[in-house]
């Protein structure tokens, strides 16, 4: 994939679908009508890697939320040519300081397979939040090929609209000389979409980046 499709291949992804997302989510928010707490919700993503070294490619996710209920479907997310189905429990705390915490249960299928326990939670404080998601995967093929994946976020947002932040993360999805990358974001945000680049590994020459869209609906 050149660096020209991904990018294409992200908007037609994204704009497939009809929905927006905004960059903060309350954790929590005064309670609902039953009718609008039965209600689903959905939410899809697709990110974009630009590898210096490596072929691109894409990674979409796909997430449904009911009340309590979270499940989610990811391909290339825990290796190449893998996909993965989840299911999980949504949790909400706080007012002033807003936290939620989403502890969830894969299975991984296709070129890596295995069972991945697994979390996603985020803290969010006036301009300023914090979003981080790990999982274990356990592989069922060859256990020494298990591992830790992990990707976490501190964000402040000076407007509305504009996101900035640092970013973390461990994959084994495409090979570095580092075994934990850090960068930076940047993030603008349109009623409930949200598009971000990160840059990772900036200092080493050759960094990797990654294009970012979310939307809701």
């Amino acid at each position: 994939m050149t660096l020209m499709r991904v990018p294409a291949a992200l908007a037609l992804m994204i704009f497939s679908f009809v929905g927006h997302e905004a960059f903060a989510q309350p954790a929590s928010a005064p309670a609902a009508p039953a009718a609008s707490r039965k209600a689903w919700s959905f939410s899809a993503s697709a990110f974009g890697y630009l590898l210096p070294d490596e072929p691109d490619h894409a990674q979409p996710t796909f997430a449904a939320d009911r009340g309590r209920l979270h499940l989610e479907a990811r391909y290339n997310y825990e290796g190449l040519h893998a996909g993965s189905a989840w299911a999980g429990c949504n949790f909400a705390f706080g007012r002033d300081v807003e936290f939620t915490l989403t502890p969830m249960l894969g299975v991984v299928f296709g070129d890596t397979s295995g069972v991945a326990p697994g979390y996603k939670t985020s803290l969010l404080w006036r301009k300023l939040d914090f979003n981080s998601e790990s999982e274990f995967v356990f592989d069922t093929g060859e256990s020494s090929d298990s591992f830790v994946y992990t990707w976490s976020e501190l964000g402040w947002s000076p407007r509305e609209w504009l996101r900035l932040g640092l970013v973390v993360q461990r994959t084994k999805v495409y090979q570095t000389d580092f075994d934990i990358q850090r960068g930076f974001l940047v993030g603008v945000a349109y009623r409930k979409a949200s598009f971000t680049t990160y840059v990772f590994n900036p200092d080493a020459g050759r960094p990797i980046v990654v294009l970012g869209a979310t939307v809701e609906f």
